[in-house]
């Protein structure tokens, strides 16, 4: 197990008290119907003979069990991810409800699931809308953006699939996210891809940076694990800065007019972190560990960014998934991301808003490669920031800094 030097009063309390953790489950595995140039996980396969299998019934039956049993909250999600999962049919759904069902002994199930959104039907919609699942879907802003990476096996664009999709999931009443990657084609469009996706009939926008390493080789590229020494930096990563500059200049339309109605990840989570609030997204966290992956045949992994063999856990149908979400191994992994921080990061006037954002990224062993825009994005945001936290403070709703920040806009245009 890696060294520890700092375990703190939360770190204890989390590894030695009741489990409570959430699973990204990849049923599919690594199965898709498109091939987007960036996607982390399509040579996941690999790690199983070159094969795409799926998770049969009678292992769906294994893990709802398994995981209702070990997760010691009165709530437990189901986050379904991929691959595609809608590859498997909307019967494996509604067998995994019915499971559900059976084994939830008192307990509250909710449903998220990750979707690319072009093999949504008619009947898809209905039963999210009836079973309440959360639907996540991926889209990257307009054409020039979303079909840069975005295509399917033939090499043609999905935007237009995946926005009638959107449509029927409207049209049903099904609640979804859009989930927007910021990749090199989205760099200098941070309006643009902002105005897009405020469009689209959900008022909940998530960003993930596109961060990669890839590795050459007689078979072609291949993603290659992060601090991996003979890789280099993917052509389609965003870069630190422009990554940080399109933070900002989504921060600055929504911040005129849209506080409170629509809400981006990024912006609730460094919130959150300066008033002393857990975020809601891992990167900012102090430390990782609580969120694992789950592949089709049972193999736990540490995260969903770190499939690789170093990071297996073990199997939930032959090991206890609580022991292995508590184990030395697990608690490392977590705590590296606090420990194994440079004393440049460490001694950062940002620190306390990012905490060194995700371990993914950082790529060559040391510091996030991406930190160069993330200090653009906070020193940016500052000042409007620690407004919506006065107003917090205040009893008041952070809706409350639009007319401030006008008035400050207006003022620096006049030169005041």
């Amino acid at each position: 197990m890696a060294q520890i030097d700092t375990l703190t009063l939360e770190d204890a309390l989390r590894f030695s008290g009741p489990a409570s953790f959430n699973l990204l489950i990849k049923p599919a595995g690594s199965r898709c119907n498109l091939l987007c140039r960036y996607c982390y996980y399509l040579d996941k396969l690999e790690l199983y003979g070159g094969r795409e299998p799926v998770m049969d019934e009678e292992d769906l039956e294994r893990l709802i069990r398994t995981y209702l049993r070990d997760c010691a909250t009165p709530d437990v999600t189901f986050n379904w991810h991929g691959g595609e999962p809608l590859l498997l049919g909307p019967g494996f759904f509604r067998k995994a409800v019915e499971l559900q069902r059976r084994y939830a002994d008192g307990k509250r199930v909710h449903n998220t699931l990750q979707t690319n959104g072009t093999l949504l039907t008619p009947e898809w919609a209905d039963f999210f809308a009836r079973e309440g699942f959360l639907l996540g879907v991926s889209v990257d802003g307009p054409s020039c953006v979303h079909d840069r990476y975005r295509k399917d096996r033939k090499g043609v664009s999905t935007l237009e699939k995946t926005l009638k999709g959107l449509t029927l999931l409207h049209e049903a009443g099904a609640e979804y996210n859009l989930l927007a990657t910021v990749n090199r084609a989205s760099e200098g469009r941070g309006k643009e891809v902002y105005r897009f996706l405020r469009s689209l009939g959900t008022p909940f926008i998530q960003f993930s940076p596109v961060v990669e390493l890839i590795r050459k080789g007689p078979g072609g590229e291949r993603i290659a694990a992060p601090g991996s020494s003979d890789a280099v930096r993917a052509p389609w990563s965003v870069s630190d800065t422009g990554f940080g500059r399109f933070l900002c200049d989504v921060f600055d339309d929504w911040v005129l007019s849209d506080v409170g109605t629509v809400f981006v990840n990024y912006f609730d989570a460094t919130l959150a972190c300066l008033c002393g609030v857990r975020p809601g997204i891992c990167s900012f966290a102090e430390t990782c560990g609580g969120n694992a992956a789950v592949e089709h045949n049972g193999d736990v992994y540490s995260c969903d960014h770190f499939v690789y063999p170093e990071f297996l856990l073990g199997n939930l149908y032959r090991q206890p998934l609580a022991d292995m979400m508590q184990s030395p191994a697990q608690m490392a992994f977590g705590l590296k991301k606090r420990e194994g921080l440079p004393k440049a990061c460490r001694s950062c006037e940002w620190f306390g808003r990012c905490h060194g954002g995700c371990p993914k990224h950082r790529l060559y062993g040391a510091g996030n490669v991406l930190c160069e825009g993330y200090r653009l994005y906070f020193r940016h945001t500052a000042p409007y920031m620690e407004k919506m936290k006065e107003l917090l403070e205040a009893g008041q709703a952070p809706s409350g800094i639009m007319p401030w920040a006008r008035l400050r806009v207006r003022d620096a245009r006049n030169g005041r």
